[in-house]
């Protein structure tokens, strides 16, 4: 017979369970909201399923390079262009790696004082010089963010750009991932003064032309620099052929448009997620979903690029812009979109032979 635990024993044992369920972070995504599917699920099923989340507002899928589902819900287009959130800090991250092989910046290495060291006051943290353009890439700058709660003061100074550098630091250069969307602004920033042109007329030659898609004109700072990483808008078939660019290394329709080598970079893990826990490279999420490497840009209320190149798949999501897309673990519930039902539906049309 197997002794009973003392009383003693089973409150320290309670206590300690309780400890730990507190401990918790309750911010973390599951990525399994959808009950299991009892056999593979089809891609109409997928739609089904995509239909019942009520902040969605469109779906593409694309396999091997060809549209395989294409919705738009609650009277949204696929043509007219959205508020992509922070997805929008992707989109820079390929500007940058366009201006970097045009010899416009030196490379992820430059330090970013070499470029706006006008806004950079005598008296500043001696580290801001230690900043590189790869650090604000994938936001580990070390300065105190300016996302969350301290987004409001900082859109509301005089000078965005001088604002995130005078900001105090909470880790070094180079240290643990701070999410913030002033680091993007400051490459924003420095895309201008360096190629002394506007992000909005780069982003129309650079990614537009040879995309073929719209880019419209979105927030400026006071000094009139676009905001880096926040409010581009882009329809949905725009940030599908975003996504296939990347899928295939940085081509599209045979041009090239940004270096394989970028986009390699860009997808190799530099630090991770403390909200999510996922990797982060420059400008884009990884996962594992069903045994393939997923990457993804990721916008406030579920502006979703996924890019899997092992599955030859792209598939875009825009979702009501005004919504919190961790609320209700609503992200979670558009990667398991993707995790449990897309890819294992694409797995058995490719088994039967129907794509």
């Amino acid at each position: 017979m197997t002794a009973k635990p003392s009383p003693l024993i089973s409150s320290a044992l309670k206590l300690c369970l309780i400890l730990a369920m507190l401990a918790a972070p309750s911010f973390k995504v599951s990525a399994q909201t959808f009950p299991a599917p009892m056999g593979a699920p089809s891609l109409d099923q997928s739609v089904e399923r995509a239909k019942e989340l009520e902040n969605l507002r469109s779906l593409i899928i694309s396999r091997d390079g060809k549209i395989v589902v294409e919705q738009a819900f609650k009277g949204s287009s696929l043509e007219r262009p959205t508020n992509i959130k922070s997805a929008s800090k992707t989109i820079l991250s390929a500007l940058v790696g366009i201006a970097i092989e045009r010899g416009v910046l030196k490379g992820v290495d430059q330090p970013v004082a070499e470029i706006l060291a006008a806004n950079i006051p005598p008296d500043a943290d001696e580290r801001v010089k230690h900043i590189t353009i790869g650090h604000l890439l994938s936001m580990r700058a070390g300065l105190e963010r300016t996302s969350g709660r301290n987004y409001g003061a900082w859109v509301s100074s005089g000078n965005w750009v001088r604002h995130v550098l005078t900001r105090p630091f909470v880790d070094e250069p180079g240290g643990r991932m701070l999410y913030s969307t002033g680091s993007t602004h400051l490459l924003s920033a420095a895309l201008t003064r360096a190629s002394k042109r506007s992000t909005l007329e780069l982003a129309r030659e650079w990614l537009g032309e040879p995309l073929e898609v719209q880019v419209p004109p979105w927030t400026r700072d006071p000094q009139g620099i676009f905001l880096g990483g926040n409010e581009m808008a882009m329809s949905p078939r725009a940030l599908l052929r975003f996504g296939e660019m990347y899928r295939q290394g940085g081509m599209i329709d045979g041009k090239r448009v940004v270096s394989e080598t970028w986009v390699k970079q860009s997808w190799e893990p530099r630090t991770s997620s403390p909200f999510t826990g996922d990797a982060y490279g420059y400008g884009w999420y990884m996962r594992d979903m069903r045994g393939h490497r997923v990457y993804y840009a990721w916008g406030f209320g579920g502006q979703m690029i996924y890019v899997a190149p092992s599955l030859n798949m792209t598939i875009v999501m825009t979702s009501d812009p005004t919504e919190p897309s961790r609320e209700d673990n609503y992200i979670g519930q558009l990667h398991a979109l993707v995790a449990d039902s897309v890819i294992p539906a694409l797995r058995s049309d490719e088994a039967t032979g129907s794509l």
